[in-house]
């Protein structure tokens, strides 16, 4: 396909009141606060606009634990949002799916349980049983899932992050830091369904059947710190206590990621503070909700020239509370050589939010619709409605 446009729009955006972004000289003092002293490692980040507002040994390498299910989670959702996964759908219980150990549902070979459980399993209550049995259906085996799940680690530009399973589950060679948790965290959050999931306090699977089994949420936060709905605890004696938890407030979600805390309790303790600090400093400015319309696709080989290009996520921006105001601008810039069929998700280019000069955020764009390639009749009825109109 032709070279698509390369910037389709420069375009200021008066945000009623005008504000001051975060600087670096602030990122210095925010790592200076007295946050997650009793964790190894952490990472405070605003959700929308990727900004980091505290960080400790971020980039550490440590066991995970079970916040290994953050990417098997990720992996699921992009798998209904594509469609190769049904909500429904069944799925059996391989003999291998039955016999992972520690946190489980007690999934028996051969027993059948739909999607939509099996990520309540998941999200609720950790089970290793319900991530293998959902890796192994999409990608034929855990092993061949672990590939996928790597594979994305690449994808997303992380560098100090590597799995070896789907559970967490000690073994070795498996390693993430709190940056990449975070990261992976925030690309999970795209999926606005998982919270639907993750914050259920508890809730019942085989409910009235003998083997009915009692789900009660890992994340303590979710019932005791008013916004939280998500996302992953973990736990093994040699991680210690780790939590990648998300809430919202006033439009603004954070990610806390906390890693080798020394208890649950001061993990918990750790994370509520490190958002306390978020939505007491922060507040955010919302730009657009995901599915917006941005601009316009036109692609002349296309089946229908003109397709909708949206907010692959809701887009704001962060600024600190009492700050000044000021202009923002948002430039949308489009890839060069845009293949045909674009696939819907696919991105075709990316919205660049600024303060003058500085750039202040990246955000994926992408297509409305899938965008197929025109038929050979639709080709040539153009070629007859262009002579038409030259006459």
């Amino acid at each position: 396909m032709k070279k698509a446009l390369c910037i389709i729009s420069l375009v200021c955006i008066l945000i009623g009141n005008a504000v001051t972004f975060v600087s670096a000289e602030e990122e210095k003092e925010n790592t200076d606060q007295k946050l997650a002293e009793d964790a190894k490692s952490a990472l405070l980040m605003e959700r929308d606009t990727g900004k980091i507002l505290f960080h400790k040994n971020e980039h550490e390498k440590l066991p995970p634990a079970s916040m290994t299910k953050i990417m098997t989670l990720l992996l699921i959702m992009e798998a209904l949002d594509e469609e190769k996964l049904k909500i429904n759908e069944q799925v059996r219980v391989s003999e291998h799916a039955a016999s992972m150990g520690g946190s489980q549902i007690f999934l028996e070979a051969g027993e059948k349980m739909s999607v939509d459980d099996l990520l309540k399993g998941i999200s609720i209550a950790s089970g290793n049983d319900a991530s293998v049995a959902l890796a192994e259906r999409i990608a034929g085996s855990e092993d061949a899932f672990v590939e996928k799940m790597n594979q994305k680690v690449k994808e997303l530009g992380l560098k100090n992050t590597k799995f070896q399973n789907v559970t967490g589950l000690p073994a070795d060679g498996q390693y993430s830091t709190a940056h990449d948790m975070a990261v992976m965290s925030k690309e999970l959050l795209k999926y606005e369904d998982i919270t639907n999931y993750t914050s259920i306090y508890e809730d019942y699977l085989r409910k009235g059947e003998d083997n009915e089994f009692w789900l009660v949420n890992t994340n303590r936060l979710v019932k005791f710190y008013a916004g939280v709905d998500g996302l992953k605890t973990g736990y093994t004696s040699e991680a210690k206590y780790c939590l990648s938890a998300t809430a919202e407030k006033e439009e603004m979600r954070v990610i806390a990621v906390v890693m080798g805390a020394s208890s649950s309790k001061e993990r918990n303790e750790q994370v509520s503070k490190m958002l306390d600090y978020a939505f007491n400093h922060y507040q955010t400015q919302k730009l657009f909700e995901k599915g917006d319309k941005i601009t316009e696709l036109n692609l002349t080989k296309a089946e229908n020239k003109k397709t909708d290009v949206v907010a692959a996520e809701s887009i704001s921006t962060l600024f600190k509370r009492g700050d000044s105001f000021d202009n923002i601008t948002t430039e949308v810039v489009m890839k060069e050589d845009i293949q045909l069929p674009v696939q819907k998700g696919d991105s075709v280019g990316e919205l660049i939010i600024k303060d003058k000069d500085n750039i202040l955020s990246k955000s994926n764009l992408t297509v409305k619709d899938t965008i197929h390639e025109a038929t050979f009749g639709t080709l040539w009825k153009r070629v007859w409605q262009n002579m038409a109109k030259n006459d």
